[in-house]
C-alpha cells in the first residue's frame, strides 16, 4: 500500500522541527499526525507544551508553532502494509524535501528524529542532500520513538529524553547558543 506524508506543519521561527517516518493508518484516517490513541506523541507535547491530546488538533499545532516546534516526515511516500516503519520498503522510499525546508526556514537550530526508522532514513537519504554550512549549524537529537510499537523504554524515560527539545524550544521563548559546531547526532541520556 503506497503511503504519503502529510505538508510540513511549520510556523514562523520554527527552531526544532520533529520528524517522523511516515503517518500510521490511523493518522491518515484522522488527516492528523501521531493520531493513534496510544501514541506519546501529543501526551509528551502536553507536558512540555501545553499541546496535549485533550485539545483540538489545530489548537496543538498553534500551540506548537507559538512555542518554536514544526512536525514533517522524513518520507514523502513509500510502499508498507499497516503501520510498522519496519515494514516499509526500502527500495520504495521517496525522502521529503528536508534540505529545501531547511532554507525555507533558517531558524531551524535543530531536527529531533522520532524513532529508528526515521533516524535510519534521515541519515541515509536527506542528511547527505543538505549544504556542509547547513549541517554544521544544526543538532541532530535522535529521540525514542513515540509509537505504541515501541515498548521497549518506560514511559517516563522516554518523556524525559524528549525533554531536550525544551533547549532549543521552551514554552517561553529564549535563545540558546551553540557551543560547538557541526551537525552531530545527539542520542539523549
Amino acid at each position: 500500500m503506497k503511503v504519503s506524508s502529510f505538508p510540513p506543519q511549520i510556523g514562523p521561527g520554527c527552531r526544532v522541527l520533529v520528524l517522523g517516518t511516515v503517518p500510521s493508518l490511523r493518522s491518515l484516517e484522522m488527516r492528523q499526525s501521531y493520531a493513534h490513541p496510544h501514541n506519546l506523541f501529543w501526551p509528551f507535547m502536553g507536558v512540555l507544551y501545553d499541546a496535549g491530546p485533550e485539545l483540538p488538533y489545530a489548537e496543538r499545532i498553534a500551540r506548537l508553532h507559538a512555542a518554536g516546534v514544526g512536525i514533517w516526515d522524513v518520507l514523502k511516500d513509500c510502499h508498507r502494509p499497516g503501520s510498522l516503519d519496519s515494514s516499509i520498503r526500502v527500495d520504495s522510499e521517496v525522502p521529503n524535501d528536508i534540505p529545501g525546508l531547511l532554507d525555507d526556514y533558517p531558524t531551524i537550530r535543530a531536527i529531533a528524529l522520532n524513532g529508528g526508522k526515521a533516524q535510519q532514513v534521515f541519515a541515509r537519504r536527506i542528511l547527505p542532500a543538505i549544504a556542509a554550512e547547513r549541517r554544521d549549524a544544526l543538532e541532530i537529537l535522535a529521540l525514542p520513538s513515540t509509537s505504541p510499537a515501541n515498548a521497549s523504554i518506560p514511559r517516563d524515560v522516554k518523556l524525559e529524553r524528549w525533554r531536550v527539545l525544551l533547549e532549543f524550544a521552551p514554552p517561553a521563548a529564549r535563545t540558546r547558543r551553540r557551543t560547538q559546531s557541526g551537525a552531530r547526532m545527539r542520542r539523549t541520556p
